[in-house]
């Protein structure tokens, strides 16, 4: 996905404004004003378009996700050790694709720093022997209830790509990539060059329809009906998946079942740590008010 970066000056502000102004939509609503007044000033300016909207509402949604939500599970963290030969270094790069790795000592707790791999290439060559220690970096640590607008900020201002989540006895939960956090961020924001395989929505024999997480909202209410809340609309969402991370307030794993007070049941089909992928829909009896 190529992501297009959008009038820097307000959305720095609203990620800042999140964190230090307790009445969020307050905030938003003059920030958005603001925003369309700046661009209404210039020629041919006509206010935030679909994906600078559909970023607000998907910044909006991460109040309450914290780094333990996204982060890499320590299971599946790919990390160097600290005392790898420069091949072995590159030939571990080359294979797992990976710009930055953790390096660790004895055991993965036992984190030494992070290494980029344009440190590791820049050794080819060079008379010297090859040290890992000798180019580590000193990694982000942060606790897992760090929320993550704040942790998006910290590595911003860190300047750094990569954060090491660290339970309360210093082991390491997992890893969070500042790539992740960006995706979180635009992840239902589809791009002009983006394809989507195979329907967006596949009718069941039991009346359930399966559904890609990108099938625009509009495109399920035709089908579904229009079932969404004065808030829901207001919140200006894009997607499905949009619809129902909204629901949850996080993002659902596969197999949760997540309910729509109008009577509309989504079972999860598909998910990672940062997105929704693929839903099953059912209608049920709605909720009773």
């Amino acid at each position: 996905m190529e992501i297009r970066v959008v009038s820097g000056s307000w959305f720095s502000r609203l990620l800042s404004k999140m964190r230090e102004q307790p009445d969020l939509r307050q905030q938003i609503g003059e920030l958005m004003e603001e925003a369309a007044a700046e661009a209404g000033g210039e020629e041919g300016g006509t206010g935030l378009d679909r994906q600078e909207r559909a970023l607000i509402a998907n910044v909006l949604r991460l109040r309450g996700i914290t780094a333990d939500d996204v982060m890499i599970p320590r299971a599946d963290i790919v990390a160097m050790r600290a005392d790898v030969t420069l091949d072995q270094a590159i030939d571990q790069i080359r294979r797992e694709g990976h710009s930055r790795m953790p390096v660790f000592g004895e055991h993965l707790d036992d984190i030494l720093g992070m290494v980029h791999i344009k440190d590791v290439v820049g050794y080819t060559g060079r008379p010297e022997a090859f040290s890992l220690r000798a180019i580590l970096r000193r990694p982000l640590m942060v606790a897992p209830q760090i929320p993550v607008l704040d942790l998006l900020l910290q590595m911003r201002q860190r300047r750094t790509h990569l954060a090491l989540v660290i339970d309360e006895y210093g082991g390491v939960d997992g890893l969070v990539t500042i790539e992740d956090l960006v995706e979180t961020i635009v992840g239902d924001i589809d791009d002009e060059h983006d394809e989507i395989e195979g329907p967006l929505m596949i009718d069941r024999d039991d009346g359930a329809v399966d559904l890609n997480a990108r099938l625009p909202v509009e495109d399920f209410t035709t089908r579904f009906g229009d079932f969404l809340t004065e808030e829901e609309k207001e919140a200006d969402l894009d997607t499905v998946g949009g619809l129902v991370f909204t629901l949850a307030g996080r993002v659902p794993t596969r197999g949760e079942i997540i309910s729509h007070p109008a009577g509309i049941e989504f079972l999860i089909l598909d998910a990672d740590a940062r997105r929704i992928r693929r839903l099953r829909a059912r209608r049920i009896a709605p909720e009773s008010s």
